[in-house]
């Protein structure tokens, strides 16, 4: 353990764990631990998964999909984000060359 390591203790279905985690960084991981908890009491309350190892399995499980299910939606989101600044920047383009292409009064 390096000297900006810090150990939490964080508890899980009634069961504490120590952690170690970089000074700094307590109140994430207490708050991903809280998240956690929360998941395996949701499996635990189902009452359709039995034992703390697989309740933790199907917990972690649910929560990388969750992952996964947000980065792609925030990818998808970045994608229309990019293509209607494209489309505007299109449009201000178009715009900008029929201007220039007018007759001026100057002649």
């Amino acid at each position: 353990m390096s000297q900006d390591a810090r150990t939490v203790t964080v508890k899980l279905l009634d069961k504490e764990y120590t952690i170690s985690c970089p000074d700094g960084a307590e109140a994430e991981l207490l708050a991903s631990a809280d998240h956690l908890d929360s998941k395996m009491r949701e499996i635990k309350s189902s009452g359709k998964i039995v034992g703390l190892e697989r309740i933790a399995v199907m917990a972690a499980l649910n929560v990388s999909h969750e992952l996964i299910k947000s980065r792609a939606q925030t990818q998808q989101n970045i994608e229309m984000q990019l293509k209607r600044l494209g489309n505007k920047i299109d449009r201000s383009l178009e715009h900008e060359a029929k201007d220039a292409n007018k007759p001026t009064d100057d002649a």
